[in-house]
């Protein structure tokens, strides 16, 4: 067996090794033919992430450590944020977004049992589900057609005296409009929680301002799953520029503890065992004391290890989106009295995860459909399409557990007509040109 001279030695050789077998193994080398599977979504990585990876198990630390702190480090200040805190995967971020606005220390700005947030139906179910499990109230209120956002008009209708914050999605990369959501907030002294797991990368100008989506209300979440714009496997994150919102997301995330104290470090401020806290005796060990009734979501230095190498390409993979989506829709404008395509909110510059099309009236989806996925392309519905017609909605539907704000006329539509293909950043023109061909053979069905 082969001897090393120190443990640095050993590592680089291991490193090296890896990238060799991704090269042998891993790295596509069959160039696209019609007819391929075409996935809506797919990873994106090379030799770096795996070396990335193995150098962390390597370490073994397995929890928590030295890669999950330089990834939220450099993804803090990618964004232009104070404060991201790595969570286990994007619906977990939702969780602990929400969770947050139901401390105690946020004053009569804390959410109670049934209070109000204002968010829709037509999206994916885990924007709701924590405002729900809590017991508070959501508020749901139709959308736009070819946005697919929240239809900004209704927000005065839907506004109560126990309304407390907007939780929304920006729907497949395109924001909602942020300047009428942020305006309404102010106004009405509301949270506004950006969920911002399908639209890392997109931008939106206002005030005069170009800023990243998830930074303009007081908390943004993202999501590192597979087919997201980048990933960890699993894995999310939970950004902010409050530093008390700050402090409940890590206390959330962490058990719920009072003490800020990274994992392996005790006693940084030096009164660890002197503190009163609740009914506790004086002195009771700091590193045991809950403040909140939390979790542990915390990611692994493995899944870490593949951000750090994943935020470095990420520029790449936006510009690619946007060749992508801007390509596909270029290629459909000619069938657009049986389709209706996407348009990008007014201010923005989305980083795409999907092209969103609803089938004009008379066309039948399935159909359409079924015919795209025979000839290989991969296709979604716009997730819930409306959540509240779903089974986890019956043992509540028609009591005070939620409120629905004038007719989901367009959730409804796009329930009935409405799909997506994706635009990741691994495709090629080819690919792009290929959908666009078998969704316009697909619509003379």
């Amino acid at each position: 067996m082969k001897q090393w001279n120190n443990e640095q030695e050993a590592r680089q050789e291991i490193l090296s090794l890896v990238a060799s077998y991704y090269h042998a193994y891993k790295e596509p080398k069959k160039a696209f033919e019609p007819g391929d599977r075409i996935t809506y979504a797919a990873r994106v990585f090379d030799e770096k992430e795996m070396c990335s990876l193995v150098d962390s198990a390597l370490d073994f630390w397995l929890t928590t450590g030295r890669f999950a702190d330089e990834f939220e480090r450099e993804f803090a200040k990618w964004l232009g944020v104070r404060f991201a805190s790595l969570v286990n995967s994007g619906s977990s971020a939702n969780l602990i977004a929400f969770s947050v606005l139901t401390a105690p220390e946020l004053g009569e700005r804390q959410i109670k049992r049934g209070d109000e947030v204002i968010t829709v139906a037509a999206g994916f179910p885990t924007t709701v589900t924590p405002v729900l499990q809590y017991g508070a109230v959501p508020v749901f209120v139709d959308v736009t057609i070819p946005q697919y956002n929240i239809d900004v008009t209704k927000l005065e209708d839907a506004l109560s005296e126990k309304t407390k914050a907007v939780m929304i999605a920006h729907t497949l990369g395109n924001p909602f409009d942020l300047a009428a959501v942020k305006a309404f907030c102010d106004k009405h002294n509301l949270w506004l929680v950006e969920d911002n797991c399908d639209a890392l990368g997109s931008t939106y100008t206002i005030n005069g301002e170009t800023r990243l989506t998830g930074t303009i209300g007081d908390i943004g979440t993202s999501s590192f799953y597979p087919p997201h714009h980048m990933t960890m496997g699993e894995g999310g994150c939970v950004y902010t520029n409050n530093p008390l919102l700050h402090r409940l997301i890590n206390s959330y995330r962490d058990w719920g503890r009072d003490c800020m104290c990274p994992s392996g470090r005790d006693n940084i401020c030096q009164h660890r065992f002197d503190g009163q806290y609740g009914e506790l005796p004086r002195g009771y060990d700091h590193k045991y004391v809950y403040s909140h009734f939390g979790y542990n979501l915390k990611v692994t230095d493995m899944q870490a290890a593949i951000g750090c190498e994943q935020l470095k390409k990420f520029p790449s993979f936006v510009e690619r989106r946007r060749h992508n989506w801007t390509r596909l829709h270029a290629a459909l404008e000619c069938v657009q009295d049986k389709l209706i395509l996407p348009q990008p909110a007014p201010n923005s510059d989305p980083s795409w995860f999907g092209f969103l099309m609803t089938v004009q009236e008379g066309v039948d989806r399935e159909k359409v459909v079924r015919y795209v996925e025979g000839k290989g392309v991969q296709t979604r519905m716009l997730f819930s399409g409306n959540l509240i017609k779903h089974p986890c909605f019956d043992q509540i539907r028609g009591t005070d557990a939620y409120r629905v704000v004038g007719e989901l006329t367009n959730t409804d539509r796009i329930m009935r007509d409405t799909f997506w293909v994706g635009v990741y950043p691994g495709m090629s023109d080819e690919m792009i040109d290929y959908m666009a061909q078998v969704i316009k053979e697909g619509l003379e069905q």
